[in-house]
């Protein structure tokens, strides 16, 4: 049988090999985004209430990413980076030992969830009981199986590593088609299937993480490209305590700074329901729609992460600041796509999951004024993806989470003038756009003083 060897992240066209790279990873967040609206436009169908429920119980799926981000990060780098200087043993230690630590966190994340359910979805101050009782459900099912989703994150993580997007973006379509079939079936009820509604929407939602994750294992040890490392890790074996403490050392600011920002948005969130079930649905669902921008940003961000570790891993300096270069014009052009799409068309976009009036011009305000920052967000993601693959996610963790925590204050000060909640949609925005610009001023800096 012929072997295909992984795309080497070292050597050849950079353009071509951030290309090559970074198009399956995009496209495989492009269908997460596809995935996050379908189950957002079905579930849009039993009013904003529901909606508002599956928005709440979704924020602490939410917050169990900014845990796993630990062992993703801390695997990917590290095991990147052994990559780059063609140590494969020490790169399988790294993968195994980051499958091990996000086994074991996401046992302790479901079963927190599971045992303080009520107290967790009180945080909100949830007033409508349908709205309450959505978002009970979604979370005890979601949350009490987030070990698949777990998983899944790790392994995109390590299979990106060693050079492999295309098998993530395989497994993740796969998921797709599984969902989109699965949404209609369980929520509406069609056929012999019957009306599950929240139900519904979350059963779908972890069957087709189930279906990602088998896909994935799969991949493992059918996949013909070399080398592959994940087809030789030892996940039942204890590994030597520096790559437990490697991972920790990487991941572990990312992880705190996903948390935070996720518990941020959860007091935003508790803002936003003074305003009305249909202002949480808007922030709900307007994350979702922006997620179009993000999650490839994001996407992108992650194939830059594995091309600057293996490149600082063989020390190839020059690459890594043109790779950087070419990122930056990619990601620019995209953010100022979406913001024409949202200041321009907010309101046939919004329309296709909102159907009442209240908010539907809700979340035409919401587009419009987030809309202005997306091309900020995405080089900031980019950004955070390059100077993470150098090691330095103290210093992007420090960054982020200090001008993201001024988004409280900020809003609480712009909610109370007369714009309302329009004054918590300009914190997000603002504080977007600061972001991105500091973060580029930093790599620069960086790419001055640690490049050489």
């Amino acid at each position: 049988m012929k072997k295909t060897r992984t795309i080497d992240l070292t050597s050849g066209p950079i353009f071509q090999t951030l290309a090559e790279l970074a198009l399956p990873i995009m496209a495989s967040s492009l269908l997460g985004t596809a995935y996050n609206i379908t189950d957002m436009a079905w579930i849009g169908l039993l009013g904003s209430k529901t909606v508002a429920g599956v928005g709440v119980g979704g924020m602490y799926v939410w917050l169990s990413q900014g845990l796993v981000a630990l062992p993703r990060m801390g695997g990917q780098v590290n095991t990147a980076q052994a990559c780059g200087r063609k140590d494969y043993d020490e790169a399988r230690s790294y993968a195994a030992s980051a499958l091990q630590i996000t086994i074991l966190f996401g046992v302790i994340f479901a079963a927190v969830c599971l045992l303080f359910l009520d107290p967790l979805i009180g945080f909100f101050n949830l007033t409508d009981p349908e709205a309450y009782e959505a978002a009970k459900v979604y979370m005890l099912i979601t949350c009490g199986l987030i070990i698949f989703s777990f998983l899944n994150l790790t392994l995109t993580g390590l299979f990106t590593a060693q050079g492999d997007s295309r098998s993530p973006l395989m497994a993740n379509f796969l998921g797709l088609v599984g969902n989109m079939i699965l949404d209609p079936l369980l929520i509406l009820g069609v056929g012999p299937f019957p009306r599950l509604e929240t139900v519904g929407a979350a059963v779908a939602t972890v069957t087709a993480q189930i279906l990602v994750f088998a896909v994935l294992a799969f991949r493992i040890f059918t996949s013909r490209l070399e080398p592959n490392v994940l087809r030789g890790v030892r996940l039942f074996s204890r590994h030597s305590g520096k790559f437990y403490k490697n991972i920790f050392r990487i991941g572990f600011p990312t992880s705190i700074q996903s948390m935070i920002y996720c518990m941020i948005s959860m007091v935003l969130t508790r803002m936003v329901s003074a305003f009305g079930a249909a202002a949480i649905a808007t922030q709900r669902v307007g994350g979702q729609i922006e997620s179009v921008s993000w999650n490839t940003a994001d996407g992108f961000a992650a194939a830059l992460n594995a091309f600057t570790a293996q490149n600082y891993g063989a020390r190839k300096y020059d690459r890594i600041r043109h790779g950087y270069r070419i990122s930056f014009g990619i990601l620019a052009v995209w953010g100022l796509i979406i913001t024409a799409a949202f200041v321009f068309l907010p309101k046939p976009i919004a329309g296709l999951f909102f159907h009442d009036a209240e908010s539907l011009s809700i979340a035409v305000n919401y587009l419009i004024i987030i809309g202005f920052s997306e091309g900020f967000m995405a080089i900031e993601l980019m950004t955070i993806g390059a100077l993470s693959g150098l090691g330095l996610t103290k210093l992007c963790s420090i960054i982020s989470i200090l001008l993201t925590g001024a988004r409280i204050p900020l809003a609480l000060v712009l909610s109370h003038t007369e714009m309302g909640l329009s004054g918590i949609w300009w914190a997000l925005s603002l504080t977007s756009i600061v972001k991105g610009i500091v973060f580029t001023l930093t790599f620069r800096h960086t790419s001055h003083t640690r490049l050489k």
